[in-house]
């Protein structure tokens, strides 16, 4: 018997649209999470039917005959949002390509085309099915038409099938009957009225007595003298109207006949499908292709064998030229073995001699073999890598490619670029620590395999993907070297004064204390400051001060209330520093000292693939942090100091955004201010405020250097005027006055939204992308908010670019040199050397002119460089 499936497609498209993440896009910047979902469901309800003849309805924008009956019909409903009406034009086009037929039709809903077809399918002798999110289609269940809805619960997707029985089992109804249902209690979906008062229980045990709502009409004296009988007598026409306006069309003049509807297998699997899978960037769709009775599919196919073996073999199956993925396996500092992959050929080695491995790979720099790795920086110490050999690193290629990843794990990698669908690490090993990994253990021993055969497969696609995104130079010479910088920042770490750091906590602790007590005594109680719940209820209930907002948790405490109160009531203020220090004790005390290691330095972790403009980020623990706006934030500082003999010497770049904003939007009159060395913020004020240079007071600067610093990250009249204290009219009329005077900032920043918005995507000056998917946003706060990340990822990312650019030439220059100081920290735009203390002059000079000369901008770049005993007397 043949089998039809009949497919609903804007309900489809619509529960794939809210049940995928939102932000799922492609390099285009179209959105794909309906097209995903739609798809997904599409080809498990495929391969469970395997129907000979398909058929695809969709709505009409266009009133239909029912809004002529009933002008506010479906009028409750908001429009279709922009990122789901983007997609809708491509899954036709989809559906086009695997030759599967759609139909339309102008006056009509998909439901009545579903309706007519699923009754010409039945009369032609076919098992019907009927796909949809919509449960007023149970109405054309019959013996012959099944209804299958999909269901999400907790993240897993099930199908619910409806033929008539199992509608009457559920619903106490028969389909006819469901129809009849809707006429007494409405939809309000569909903003169908029905009989007011009247709901699913009270229709559901009218029909199931009476059966049609003409029948119950009749028999109203039968029903108790109530309000329900009451709403029936006065709505007898709005119940029959509302039924009528319910049932679907089963006559619908279709465009598409039964006939037309065959589908062959070969179609909807042709290479010319999964090419269009591939230009959409859904990979994920690839694994439907996988199937034997096929012809297999062009590209790439999953191929890795693994087995055990030694060096000495991995040397003998390595060609010259050819690329080698490689992954050891450390437990700590403790070599467990080795994964080598050749070919796809994943050969895995259970060996803890370090020197043999390193002796094998310099043989096979020599003969001129690339080296794919996961990651490159923990390999560098071990193995004596230098920065000229012929390594790829997989993770930062990835992360120029896609930096809102966030994490690039192999399972993730090779379904995004080569559409294999292959269990992650987590699924494969468990929770198990890296010091009890075992090559004895089958599931750890493909994890190890799979990171090889990854490196090695994805090395040259990665290559190319980089070069078609212009970013090979930006690899080349900026990131890979980066990563050298960033292991030996890691290896020499800071050291901490650990005497110095537990007298600091001390004092911590002591006032701490004082103001425990001095809170009690403010509030007449002791209770837990740290609570909020506690601290709403002393602050707005028993004190009754102003401003307290309660909500389902409680009041809130958080900064911005306690500021407004705290020249209200002096238990406000001291709550503000209560919370201060004791997230620096928490946070620096405690978490400094434990990670202190035994030679009396933290070493940090520096990142380099997490912010999505590029800049490194500090982790476990986080240097980049250390505390700068109070005193005594300030004061913890002092606990870093420089091996003895040496001095810290700190450089940090002038205004370095402000700079590169001038350079980038070739503003003149910013320009002319950074190359005559003024006062940028004072210029500023002098022009937006029309006042001489030399009247511009510290007040006018201060709302100058607001102003300018505000415009790098897009701020709104609203920001300007909380941070100035000012009304946002004032604010306004400030950004307004700046635009003015700096035409040259407006259009480009003008121009870098206008791009983002074309493209999906900005750059900064060194072609680093930064895909911007909240422009496409539907939502009118978050497309505010990617404005805003268009303003300032390029300007952002390219002062980042720039002091990498710096790092690695101080270190090139201080290794050359063969001195004894070395780069230990950066901190955004700031570099921190270890001095030897007969170093500091030329320290300086190589900071000076590596750090200055790092670009060739259209302004100077200016450094501002101290040298200290402590990194509290370099600021």
């Amino acid at each position: 018997m043949k089998k039809l499936l009949l497919i609903d497609g804007n309900s489809i498209m619509n529960r794939g649209f809210y049940a995928l993440p939102p932000d799922l896009t492609n390099k285009d910047g179209l959105h794909t999470n309906a097209l995903l979902g739609f798809l997904n469901i599409f080809f498990r309800i495929y391969e469970e039917e395997h129907p000979t003849n398909i058929c695809v309805a969709f709505d009409v924008h266009s009133p239909t005959f029912r809004h002529e009956l009933f002008k506010d019909y479906k009028g409750t409903r908001h429009g279709m949002p922009e990122e789901l009406k983007e997609q809708m034009p491509v899954i036709k086009e989809l559906l086009h390509t695997m030759k599967i037929p759609t139909m339309e039709l102008a006056g009509y809903e998909a439901d009545d085309l579903l309706g007519t077809m699923s009754r010409k399918g039945e009369e032609a002798g076919m098992e019907v099915t009927i796909l949809s999110g919509d449960r007023d289609l149970l109405q054309l269940a019959t013996e012959n038409v099944m209804i299958r809805i999909p269901k999400t619960r907790a993240g897993k997707t099930t199908v619910e099938d409806y033929h008539a029985a199992e509608v009457q089992s559920v619903y106490g109804v028969t389909p006819v009957e469901f129809i009849e249902m809707k006429g007494l209690m409405g939809d309000t979906s569909d903003n169908i009225p029905g009989v007011p008062g009247i709901g699913p229980k009270t229709a559901e045990k009218l029909i199931r007595t009476y059966h049609t709502v003409e029948a119950v009409l009749e028999h109203l004296e039968d029903l108790p003298k109530n309000k329900m009988r009451a709403a029936l007598e006065e709505n007898r026409e709005l119940a029959v109207f509302s039924r009528d306006l319910s049932r679907i069309l089963l006559t619908a003049p279709l465009t598409v006949e039964v006939s037309d509807t065959t589908v062959l297998r070969s179609d909807i699997f042709s290479d010319a499908v999964r090419e269009r899978f591939l230009d959409l960037e859904m990979k994920s769709l690839l694994k439907h292709f996988m199937d034997d009775s096929l012809d297999q599919p062009k590209g790439p196919r999953f191929e890795m064998e693994v087995r055990d073996g030694k060096l000495s073999e991995v040397k003998a199956f390595t060609s010259p030229g050819s690329v080698v993925g490689f992954y050891p396996v450390f437990a700590g500092n403790t070599l467990l073995g080795t994964a080598f992959s050749i070919g796809g050929n994943v050969i895995l080695t259970e060996t803890d001699a370090v020197a043999s491995v390193y002796e094998l790979l310099s043989w096979m720099r020599t003969n001129d073999v690339t080296i794919s790795v996961p990651s490159l920086k923990p390999l560098i110490r071990p193995f004596h890598i230098t920065e000229e050999e012929k390594w790829f690193n997989i993770e930062v290629a990835a992360y120029l490619l896609d930096p809102l990843a966030g994490e690039y794990p192999y399972h993730t990698l090779l379904q995004k670029y080569m559409g294999f669908e292959v269990k992650s690490e987590k699924d494969l090993v468990g929770k198990q620590e890296r010091n009890v990994f075992s090559f004895a253990v089958p599931e750890m021993r493909e994890s190890f395999a799979m990171w090889a055969y990854t490196a090695e497969l994805l090395c040259p696609v990665l290559m190319e993907q980089l070069e078609k995104a212009d970013m090979m130079t930006l690899y080349r010479t900026m990131e890979h070297p980066a990563t050298f910088v960033l292991q030996d920042m890691e290896q020499y770490g800071i050291r901490v004064d650990r005497d110095a750091l537990q007298k600091y906590g001390i004092r911590l602790d002591s006032r701490i204390d004082v103001l425990t007590k001095e809170i009690y005594e403010d509030a007449g109680e002791e209770f837990n400051i740290n609570s909020p719940k506690q601290l709403g209820q002393i602050l707005f209930e028993k004190l009754n001060l102003p401003s307290g907002k309660k909500t389902k948790s409680g009041y809130s405490t958080n900064v911005d209330v306690l500021i407004k109160l705290q020249n209200v009531h002096p238990i406000a203020k001291r709550i503000l520093e209560f919370r201060q220090l004791t997230k620096l004790r928490s946070t620096y005390v405690d978490g400094l000292m434990a990670a202190i290691a035994p030679d009396g330095r933290i070493h940090s972790r520096f990142h380099q693939t997490v912010t999505a403009t590029g800049r490194i980020s500090s982790a476990e623990p986080n240097l980049q942090n250390i505390p700068m706006r109070t005193e005594l934030g300030r004061e913890l500082r002092k606990v870093f100091i420089p091996e003895d003999g040496f001095v810290f010497v700190d450089a940090d770049y002038s205004q370095i955004e402000l700079r590169v904003m001038a350079a980038m939007s070739g503003d003149e009159n910013l320009i002319e201010a950074f190359r005559k060395a003024q006062d940028i913020h004072a210029a500023t004020a002098s022009k937006v405020f029309h006042v001489p240079l030399d009247q511009v007071d510290s007040g006018l600067r201060r709302k100058a250097k607001a102003v300018n610093f505000g415009i790098i990250y897009g701020i709104s009249s609203f920001g300007l005027g909380q941070d100035l204290d000012i009304s946002r009219q004032e604010a306004q009329e400030y950004i307004d006055q700046y635009f003015e005077t700096y035409r040259g900032v407006k259009s480009f920043l003008d121009l870098l939204v206008e791009t983002g918005k074309a493209s999906g995507a900005v750059r900064t000056l060194y072609k680093r992308i930064r895909p911007i998917p909240e422009l496409k946003s539907s939502n009118f706060m978050t497309r505010q908010f990617g404005e805003r990340v268009a303003m300032n990822s390029p300007i952002q990312g390219t002062a980042a670019d720039i002091i990498k650019l710096a790092m690695i030439a101080v270190r090139e220059e201080l290794l050359s040199r063969g001195m004894r100081s070395r780069l230990i920290l950066q901190i955004h735009d700031e570099l921190l050397i270890e001095a030897a203390k007969e170093e500091v002059e030329d320290v300086c000079r190589i900071l000076e002119d590596k750090m200055v000369h790092a670009a060739d901008l259209a302004v100077p770049l200016y450094i501002d460089m101290r040298t200290g005993a402590n990194l509290y007397d370099t600021k």
